[in-house]
């Protein structure tokens, strides 16, 4: 069980929910970051007692500085501040819940500091995972999957051998659209794309989910995490979100972990592992989920997913810049400047063009990662 945590991402929808379980269980917090929402922030400072945290700019650290004189936390900014808060020395284990790329330089930087990753930034290794992945092994520290569906198979593969499992089951809700047509999805403004049926979480990855992207970055960062071709890894549509995935195995039978739409849940077991601990979070009732249905992804429709299957199949540092077209596209959206279904459009130019790099290195991913924002702000612009 982790004692002692840093969290990147601490004023974000599984941030706020990290702390909610360090509250739960009395672990302690010793360094936290967030980027401009110090309001909330100077909150958590004040009950969890970091001694040191991070926010986006100077201007915002010298105003949360006045705001905390008396208390005894140092206050950082911007990429430096967020490294300060992964290598604080005391933590054991970070939990990486920034949005976007901007969680991979933090923690690459904390898995060589050797600290535990709990990893809710999917960013990281859909960008990275081969470095990543690497990386950790090389300093012998352990990555624990925060998102449901990644939990859910890691759970799912306890105690039985990789040499078994015959294919991974990624479940998607389908999110709000699931059976419109392409036609239908035209006009989708930014507040219904917000509206999940089942999960609370941030904006960016709302706006994943409704696109089906979200579960193409989750096959990809499942490849990483557990050593699976892509033809092993299966995505099924399942609307009541309460089975968050499955493994097959090469005797026909199937794991399944099964529980309520609480991103605590996993949270927690990233953090206790590999002990369980008793909370007050909601438990599933089966009277009230009698009926669980699966379909097959409509990637015509939506074809976030298909291009994340065509990036992971091309390889090297197509992943990067199908992600980073996708981030850009997606505030666009958010914005107002782009249609819903102009989303899938733009990655797909960036990827086709895009000179793939096949054995990058960090600076390659980066660069990469910059490439790619700015010619999809050309085609949003366009």
């Amino acid at each position: 069980m982790a004692k002692i945590i840093s969290i990147i991402g601490s004023t974000g929808s599984i941030g706020v929910q990290t702390l909610d379980v360090a509250r739960n269980l009395g672990i302690k917090v010793a360094a936290m970051s967030a980027n401009s929402n110090i309001d909330l922030l100077e909150k958590q400072v004040h009950e969890f007692k970091p001694r040191l945290v991070s926010v986006g700019s100077r201007e915002l650290a010298s105003e949360l500085k006045a705001r905390l004189a008396g208390m005894k936390v140092q206050v950082l900014s911007g990429l430096e501040g967020m490294l300060g808060v992964v290598e604080v020395q005391e933590a054991d284990t970070v939990v990486t819940s920034v949005v976007g790329t901007a969680g991979l330089i933090p923690t690459m930087h904390a898995i060589k500091n050797r600290k535990n990753i709990a990893l809710a930034n999917k960013e990281t290794l859909v960008t990275a995972g081969q470095l990543v992945m690497e990386e950790a092994k090389k300093q012998g520290v352990a990555i624990f999957p925060v998102d449901s569906e990644h939990s859910a198979i890691y759970q799912c593969l306890m105690g039985n051998s990789d040499r078994q499992v015959e294919k991974i089951i990624i479940t998607a809700s389908g999110g709000p659209f699931r059976g419109r047509t392409l036609e239908e999805l035209r006009d989708i403004t930014p507040a219904q794309a917000l509206k999940h049926p089942n999960w609370s979480m941030g904006s960016k990855i709302t706006v994943d989910s409704a696109t089906l992207m979200n579960k193409g970055l989750e096959v990809i960062e499942a490849k990483w995490l557990f050593g699976r071709e892509l033809d092993k890894i299966q995505v099924l549509v399942h609307p009541q979100s309460i089975i968050h995935s499955m493994v097959e195995y090469v005797d026909g039978s199937v794991m399944a972990q099964l529980g309520s739409p609480d991103m605590r849940i996993p949270i927690q077991l990233a953090l206790t592992y590999p002990d369980r601990c008793g909370n007050n979070f909601s438990r599933l009732d089966f009277l009230k989920c009698s009926q669980l249905t699966f379909e097959e992804p409509d990637t015509k429709t939506f074809r976030c997913l298909q291009l994340a299957y065509d990036a992971m199949s091309t390889g090297g540092t197509m992943t990067a810049a199908m992600n980073a077209a996708n981030e850009a596209a997606v505030s666009a959206f958010l914005n107002n400047r782009i249609a819903f279904t102009a989303i899938p459009e733009i990655i797909e130019k960036i990827m086709m063009l895009h000179k793939v790099n096949i054995c990058p290195g960090l600076d390659d991913i980066i660069e990469v990662d910059n490439w790619a924002r700015t010619q999809a702000e050309k085609a949003v612009n366009g």
